[in-house]
């Protein structure tokens, strides 16, 4: 009898899923010791920079931070304005030259007249009777003359032929020296009393307007000066217009001959008039420190009239362009003006000239350079080698003086 066998399957062996412990025990120190010396790194770092800026901060606040601008040339242009006097290109007062009456006139105030043109005529019936009786003697004259010469030729044949003296040829030519004499007098006195009739015609000198009529027809005049004459017209030549104007001292060397010139007259807001530099003194006046300079404005259509009262603005381009600093800058000291100066970060007071001064801003003669840094708003806690922080101005350019009046 067979015994049966039941078959068992063949056990398998179960797989180790763990990692063996000879890994673990190698990788995990090393990576704890890793991540520990990442931590060490990290919070040294941190306490580095903590105490870093701890020390910046704590020598900030050891320093006073100053604000500074940069010393500069005032190299732009300004206008100057001055006043003046808008006058005449040319003035003339019309005084009779010959005793008569006025017998018309033709031209009044405010009429445009050319020059050599009438305006005016006198009636002197005296100079005229004058001069009749003068031409009349003249003719006398010359008829002796001529008598004289005709002796004076025939003495001479006589004297040639010695029928006469020396003493009778002496007389005839005398004789007809005086006559010869006596003619040019007369034509002088003719010429003398044609004149004074050509001033019986009153005529404009120039081009101008006639500004005043002093007499009407039927006045009598008499010929004179300013002081015993009689006042007929006066004119004034308005095409161009001049203007003189004081220039200081300070600014003369920047006028010349020819520069552009503009005219502001208050009844024309808004409106600038074109003129130039005619000519300067080419002096200063001791008493007033100025020069005088004459700037003439053409004037074609009339519009200004002389004895307006104007201003004067010239551009000026300085030749030597001055240092100009703000007024908030300065120190006054018992040493003097002072400004506070920044080199290397560190603080020095330097005594400075200051020139004109222009509200604002002040003209900085001597003292500092330029490209110097100065301490603006100087406060009274600076002392002389005082280590500072340093801010520059956001406005690093001094405020120009643009108008100087």
């Amino acid at each position: 009898m067979s015994t049966s066998q039941t078959t068992k399957p063949p056990e398998h062996k179960a797989h180790n899923l763990k990692p063996p412990q000879r890994s673990i025990a190698i990788w995990g120190p090393l990576i704890a010791v890793t991540v520990v010396a990442i931590l060490v790194v990290i919070i040294a770092w941190h306490r580095i920079q903590v105490h870093k800026e701890q020390e910046e901060s704590s020598k900030s606040a050891e320093q006073i931070t100053v604000e500074v601008i940069q010393v500069k040339r005032d190299d732009k242009s300004h206008d100057l304005i001055l006043p003046g006097d808008i006058q005449a290109y040319q003035v003339a007062t019309l005084y009779a030259r010959t005793n008569g009456y006025i017998k018309a006139w033709y031209t009044d105030i405010g009429a445009n007249v050319k020059e050599g043109q009438l305006i005016a005529e006198i009636e002197a019936p005296d100079v005229d009777a004058q001069l009749r009786q003068t031409v009349a003697n003249l003719g006398q004259a010359r008829a002796n003359l001529e008598i004289a010469r005709l002796n004076f030729e025939r003495e001479k044949d006589l004297k040639q032929k010695k029928v006469v003296s020396d003493q009778e040829f002496d007389q005839a030519r005398t004789t007809f020296d005086s006559q010869e004499a006596a003619v040019k007098a007369g034509e002088a006195s003719v010429e003398n009393l044609q004149v004074q009739q050509n001033f019986q015609k009153i005529t404009a000198p120039f081009a101008g307007v006639i500004t005043k009529r002093a007499v009407d027809v039927g006045d009598l005049v008499s010929l004179g000066s300013s002081t015993t004459g009689t006042v007929l017209f006066s004119i004034a030549q308005s095409d161009p217009l001049r203007v003189y104007v004081d220039v200081p001292q300070s600014d003369s060397p920047d006028i010349v001959d020819g520069m552009n010139a503009k005219v502001l007259v208050p009844e024309y807001p808004g409106r600038e008039f074109d003129g130039a530099v005619a000519r300067t003194a080419g002096a200063i006046d001791p008493s007033s420190r100025t020069l005088l300079t004459e700037v003439d404005i053409p004037n074609h259509d009339g519009t200004l009239y002389a004895g307006m009262y104007g201003q004067i603005k010239f551009v000026l381009q300085p030749k030597s362009p001055p240092i100009l600093i703000p007024s908030n800058v300065f120190m006054f000291r018992t040493a003097g003006t002072q400004v506070a100066v920044v080199k290397d970060n560190k603080i020095h007071f330097q005594t400075v000239k200051v020139g004109s001064d222009f509200g604002t801003t002040l003209e900085l003669k001597s003292g500092v350079e330029e490209g110097t840094s100065v301490v603006m708003n100087p406060t009274d806690d600076l002392e002389e080698g005082m280590q500072v922080q340093v801010k520059q101005s956001k406005s690093d350019q001094p405020a120009d003086a643009s108008v100087k009046k």
